[in-house]
């Protein structure tokens, strides 16, 4: 999952970033609202974490823009402003949740966990195919009951495909949505990293939707060869 990040104070942003990287997420950052607002608007990320008051362009105006524009992503809100008439006005922008300053990391966390299981039609932080189940809270991915070490990347292929369940995931989707901008994307890795991923998950739950992506299939699990 592709996260981006929107604040000016450059040891917060930090903080943030170093949090998300640490929980599994691919993350980009901007320092102002300018290009926080360029990059939300031409890149597919899964959700943002976006400050009001940031120089260049303001938080509230950035979210408007980008809801009259269609971008449907889920967007949380941080900012220092914690009367009731700046949270309506950022609900009201279009933002799906609210945290004001100073705040506990594990809140941010935790908030956007639930925004991406909604994003994605999911109760819990457990997701489950067949007999995968990967937690969302932990990183852990257990098959069968036994633990599944995974590289960062097998685990953001993983919990994508988990969160999508149900439906083809393009190559070109995966790239965009497991890399930050700054990552060397090369399309053939995707294949590579699904190779290593069945392997190490020991079932085959990885469908080849030849010429179109892959599927992971919650009814279709056999033994992997």
């Amino acid at each position: 999952m592709r996260l981006l990040v929107i604040e000016d104070d450059k040891d917060l942003n930090r903080q943030l970033v170093t949090a998300l990287e640490q929980s599994g997420y691919a993350v980009d950052r901007a320092f102002d609202g300018e290009e926080g607002w360029f990059l939300g608007d031409t890149e597919p990320y899964d959700a943002v974490v976006l400050d009001i008051g940031l120089p260049k362009k303001d938080g509230i105006s950035i979210l408007e823009e980008w809801r009259r524009a269609g971008r449907i992503m889920p967007v949380l809100i941080l900012t220092a402003r914690d009367r009731w008439s700046d949270k309506v006005q950022g609900f009201d922008a279009g933002a799906d949740d609210y945290v004001s300053k100073p705040f506990h990391m594990e809140e941010v966390l935790a908030r956007l966990r639930a925004l991406l299981r909604r994003a994605t039609g999911h109760a819990t932080n457990e997701l489950s195919c067949g007999t995968v189940r990967l937690d969302t809270k932990s990183g852990r991915v257990v098959v069968a009951g036994a633990a599944v070490k995974l590289t960062s990347h097998e685990y953001r292929l993983l919990a994508y495909l988990m969160h999508h369940a149900g439906r083809v995931v393009s190559r070109s989707e995966l790239v965009e949505h497991l890399y930050d901008q700054d990552y060397d994307r090369d399309s053939n890795t995707i294949e590579v990293f699904v190779g290593r991923l069945r392997r190490k998950l020991g079932v085959d739950v990885i469908q080849t939707v030849r010429g179109l992506g892959y599927l992971l299939d919650p009814g279709g699990e056999v033994a992997a060869k």
